[in-house]
């Protein structure tokens, strides 16, 4: 297979980790007889302060021509002046509703070898499997009227929370689909006893799961959905859930597995072009130190390959290669790396070596 993969290092950690992502790109390649171009291109703060845009119109190109989109992370305190116009998010925020990509796909998987590195209790986090599905280009972040004012001497900030129906029965749709080939299980989380656009959700997700007899759907509301999390995450198969709701629940997840570096991602429209991205974020404090955790960008690697690209064996060949050295005792400072623990660099051989 050929195809063209755009790389978004964006900033901080975001060029490490996406560097370890290319190589282990490039070993698929390699072993499974494929070819792969790739091509660089900036997002974020670094294009801000390259070119004055967050997204420049030469990466928005790029990636409406790429077969599939790897990213590191944007952000960082050096443009996090909340009175600036031009903010390294709206990038990110830019690329996913220039493209469509109106499902994130987050999986949380908690590795039997990392239980440990978990602050919860190992019986509760033992073979814990979730799979959340974020509606992404609607919700609060999106709405209009966005506004900030003085009003009778005060000032006075406006954000919009709107959802149509055709934008949540997509997300939810595909949430079923997916669902259907795991534990047949949904929950669709909102808050319907406040919100009118909730209510809106759970009568659509009703009608969804009307549909679809064989997958089972349950209702929870956002606040009681964030403390089973932590009290009896096994219970979980499928998540789907709003844009801020999903952007918050998902980071109270990634403390299951005990770090944000080994979770990936991959944001969804209706094409087979994706953006796929480990959840974590920039980590200015550690960037340029070689000690990040690339095992999330290597997983969202994996992602690619088998949602954009087709390519289901060697998604599997990379994903087991990544359970081998965590098995074996890899690990980054992040992952309670012991006396010594190895590097981003080292990280990276160590899949690319169980890759073959």
């Amino acid at each position: 297979m050929k195809a063209d993969l755009v790389l978004l290092g964006g900033d901080g950690i975001g060029p490490e980790v996406v560097a370890e992502g290319r190589r282990v790109l490039e070993r698929v390649a390699g072993r499974f007889g494929h070819q792969f171009a790739f091509e660089d291109h900036w997002i974020g703060g670094a294009a801000i302060d390259r070119s004055q845009d967050p997204l420049p119109a030469e990466t928005l190109a790029a990636c409406g021509h790429a077969d599939a989109i790897l990213l590191g992370a944007v952000g960082g305190p050096k443009w996090d002046d909340p009175r600036a116009k031009l903010r390294p998010e709206q990038g990110l925020l830019g690329i996913r509703r220039a493209l469509g990509l109106y499902a994130n796909l987050r999986p949380v998987r908690v590795h039997p070898a990392l239980v440990g590195a978990s602050p919860l209790k190992p019986e509760r986090i033992e073979g814990v499997d979730i799979l959340f599905v974020r509606e992404l280009t609607g919700g609060i972040y999106f709405g209009q009227p966005r506004l900030r004012e003085k009003v009778g001497g005060r000032t006075r900030a406006v954000d919009t929370l709107e959802y149509g129906d055709d934008e949540i029965r997509r997300v939810v749709r595909l949430a079923f689909r997916l669902a259907g080939a795991r534990r047949k299980l949904v929950t669709s989380v909102d808050k319907a006893n406040v919100l009118e656009s909730s209510r809106l959700w759970r009568e659509v997700a009703t009608e969804i799961a009307a549909e679809t007899p064989s997958v089972r759907l349950e209702h929870q509301l956002v606040d009681s959905c964030a403390m089973r999390l932590v009290t009896a995450p096994k219970t979980f198969d499928v998540v789907v859930t709003e844009n801020m709701f999903g952007d918050i629940l998902t980071d109270e997840a990634a403390v299951l597995p005990g770090s944000l570096g080994v979770l990936p991602s991959a944001s969804l429209g209706d094409d087979k072009r994706g953006l796929y991205e480990p959840i974590h974020g920039s980590a200015p404090d550690i960037a340029g130190k070689g000690i990040a955790n690339p095992l999330g960008t290597i997983l969202s690697a994996a992602m690619l390959l088998r949602h954009s690209l087709g390519l289901e064996e060697e998604a599997g060949a990379v994903e087991n290669a990544v359970d081998g050295a965590i098995a074996a005792g890899a690990r980054t400072s992040d992952m309670g790396g012991g006396p010594r623990p190895i590097s981003t660099r080292e990280m990276g051989t160590a899949v690319c070596d169980r890759i073959g």
